[in-house]
């Protein structure tokens, strides 16, 4: 057995079904959902073996949801890093968020830079936020900068560098909340040697005692990296 991961990503998924099956409305479900993300933080500050955990919180593709939706999502994103900011302060992680922000507006954008800057010297490991993320965007993005940059040849660290995600891990262990077996678009190049893992558990429904016997399986792989 081989020690915990140092990375993890989590695909966030299963609020609105949540909802749905307890006749609540959908808005609720994300709600519940944000109140995880708060428990993830405690979480991954206790660990100490886990430096970063990335979390997929809104991708380029959920822009098409209802606009309703998208509106209470930017009021839960503005609530969670704003109102409740001292709730991350006080897990002592640092606060990081990767995405496209073209569609963002320009006073959540505000608030997202001063959770950067105010949690930025926290020593538990890095809370990513993949908002506003798609891994097809991230790459062409990347391969754009360097056009503009006058590179006509880069090697992977140069490529890694122009990314998003630039200094941060490649998860080792990848998880996905509500049942789906496929990544829909998360961190496609970081991911080529990462661990899946598929639960049926709804995100609102995640459990802490749930996530651990997820590391301990991952311990128990045997990982060789084409090896």
């Amino acid at each position: 057995m081989h020690k915990g991961p140092r990375s993890v990503g989590i695909i966030m998924d299963g609020n609105r079904r949540w909802a749905k099956e307890r006749g609540l409305p959908t808005l609720d479900g994300h709600l519940k959902g944000l109140e995880k993300l708060y428990e993830i933080a405690e979480w991954a500050e206790e660990d100490t073996s886990l430096e970063e955990v990335t979390l997929y919180a809104f991708s380029t593709e959920n822009w098409n949801r209802d606009p309703a939706e998208v509106s209470y999502l930017m009021e839960l994103l503005e609530r969670a890093f704003k109102k409740d900011l001292a709730r991350f302060v006080k897990t002592g992680v640092r606060l990081r968020f990767i995405g496209s922000r073209e569609r963002v507006s320009t006073r959540l954008q505000g608030i997202l830079d001063e959770a950067e800057e105010k949690t930025r010297n926290g020593t538990k490991g890095t809370l990513v936020i993949a908002f506003s993320y798609g891994g097809r965007a991230e790459i062409v993005a990347a391969v754009n900068k360097l056009l503009l940059e006058g590179k006509t040849e880069v090697d992977e660290d140069a490529f890694k560098d122009a990314m998003w995600s630039a200094g941060l891990r490649d998860p080792d262990l990848i998880i996905r909340t509500g049942g789906e077996q496929r990544l829909s678009n998360f961190l496609p190049w970081q991911s080529v040697y990462s661990e899946l893992f598929f639960t049926g558990t709804k995100w609102p429904d995640f459990s802490k005692e749930e996530f651990s016997r997820i590391i301990d399986d991952f311990k128990a792989r045997e990982r060789r990296h084409g090896k």
